[in-house]
């Protein structure tokens, strides 16, 4: 054998093949699309937002073209679509979008904080305690306006505390505080119930409105509230989003990365919960918003990165879907919250199930 060719290796036409991509390389491809995907859906859901809430201004017995509609909503007079618009349809839009967001926002925060997607104010008492709080407000105390909503925000965060520290025996956890906040939700609609049964009659269409969930005669006066807490709690709690995403991993674990868990539990209790008041004061408990947002913004966006900000927006297309579909779409106008909630009681009915052939018990 020549020994210039001995140590060659020997060829057989094809190319060696290329070498598998490592897995660092992987692992970056794989969170550039992840983030790629988590944009794109958080883009689409502004763009709905938009659409759903450009078409409540738009439809209606009137229809009035966006043209119109535009110049009502820089301060320009239209004959007719000023008074529609301006005093009847932009009231009940911008409520519809800051009550939605304020329900996908505080909704996701209490389960991602109790790592359970049970734990929705709707569902562990404290907007059975802000309704609870309004109708009393308004059938035994005559208030209305803004003394409702102060009464609904410290009886909701009264609720919550209750709810916590019941709860929290041996640290808390998901299961016990659920179904003591199903509980305390069960006594304050008895209340709500004994309260209503003495109330006037002309007390009771705008008791009735708070326990449905409806924005019908949404005025000002409703609205300003929510947005002036809205823009004061939600950048905080979108901020401390990395925080509470932390508590996923247990409480045992998060202060090793850095949480602050007691000070972190607690600005997101009270502003989840500030939230979740003031909307239940203006907009009624609109149904299961709070509770749905959460897993759809988890099945759009994916297990990872802060559901906060898409769960908002999904809140926001809720409630606005909900109230044009029962406005227009259906035989008869039904009240958003009743929409809502035909939607969201199967779901919670199947996530029980699943739940507890998972696991075993809830």
């Amino acid at each position: 054998m020549n020994p210039r060719t001995r140590d060659r290796p020997a060829t057989t036409g094809h190319s060696p093949a290329p070498e598998p991509a490592s897995t660092l390389e992987t692992v970056v491809r794989g969170r550039v699309r992840r983030a790629r995907r988590r944009r794109t859906i958080i883009a689409v859901l502004a763009v709905l937002v938009a659409a759903g809430f450009a078409a409540s201004l738009m439809f209606g017995q009137t229809f009035y073209p966006p043209g119109d509609v535009a110049r009502v909503v820089f301060g320009q007079e239209v004959p007719g679509a000023s008074f529609t618009v301006g005093r009847l349809r932009l009231p009940r839009a911008v409520l519809a979008v800051a009550a939605g967001l304020s329900f996908g926002l505080a909704g996701v925060t209490f389960q991602t904080m109790l790592r359970n997607p049970l734990a929705s104010p709707d569902i562990i008492g404290i907007s059975s305690g802000a309704s609870a709080a309004a109708v009393f407000a308004i059938v035994v105390l005559g208030l209305s306006g803004t003394a409702v909503s102060t009464v609904a925000v410290v009886a909701a965060l009264a609720v919550a505390l209750l709810v916590h520290a019941l709860s929290a025996r041996r640290g808390a956890a998901g299961t016990r505080l659920i179904l003591i906040g199903i509980g305390i939700g069960a006594m304050m609609d008895s209340v709500t119930a004994h309260v209503l049964d003495r109330a006037a009659e002309w007390d009771l269409q705008e008791a009735m409105r708070r326990l449905t969930g409806s924005l019908n005669g949404a005025t000002w006066n409703e609205t300003v509230p929510v947005l002036v807490v809205l823009v004061l709690v939600g950048p905080l709690l979108l901020a401390m989003s990395r925080d509470l995403e932390m508590f996923r991993l247990g409480e045992d674990t998060a202060p090793a990365l850095g949480v602050r868990v007691a000070r972190t539990r607690l600005l997101a209790l009270t502003g989840a919960v500030g939230l979740i008041a003031f909307a239940t004061a203006a907009a009624g408990p609109v149904a299961f918003v709070a509770f749905l947002s959460g897993p759809i913004a988890a099945r759009l966006v994916g297990p990872n990165g802060s559901l906060f900000l898409p769960a908002a927006l999904v809140g926001a297309l809720l409630v606005l879907v909900g109230d044009f579909a029962g406005q227009f779409l259906l035989d008869s106008r039904y009240p958003v919250g009743v929409v809502t909630g035909v939607l969201g009681a199967p779901y919670l009915v199947y996530l029980i199930v699943r739940t507890n052939r998972s696991e075993g018990s809830l």
